[in-house]
């Protein structure tokens, strides 16, 4: 079975080794331990593939335990519900977010236009 070091996760990730012990602490991963020496699972690694990206989407920590909980355990009707309402509340907000992002490209877009045509209109009344 293949396992990881803290230090090859935290390299892999680019991540810091306190960064995993912290996910650690909050039970979101669960390493074995030989002794002093934590012994990550390929399930670790996936976790905190999967943290990153929730915490890159917005995901808070309690969110994405949540998450890890319900999948963990025997699926009622009640957790699937509830994990289908934190899936469309986050989807909505990322939904907001991409309009909220395609809005200020298209400003931007626009104000990079008006400050190039405004040099080139400087440049021309220098020349002349």
């Amino acid at each position: 079975m293949e396992t990881f070091k803290i230090s090859e996760l935290a390299k892999e990730f680019d991540i810091t080794t306190r960064s995993i012990r912290f996910y650690e602490d909050v039970g979101l991963l669960q390493p074995q331990r030989q002794g002093s020496i934590r012994v990550y699972q390929r399930r670790d690694k996936t976790r905190l593939k999967l943290i990153l990206r929730g915490k890159r989407l917005g995901f808070s920590l309690a969110e994405i335990k949540e998450l890890f909980e319900l999948y963990d355990t025997k699926q009622s009707q009640t957790q699937l519900n509830k994990m289908l309402s934190i899936i469309d509340d986050k989807e909505a907000v990322l939904k907001r977010q991409l309009e909220d992002i395609s809005v200020v490209m298209n400003e931007l877009q626009t104000a990079r236009e008006r400050c190039v045509q405004a040099l080139n209109e400087h440049r021309e009344r220098k020349a002349l």
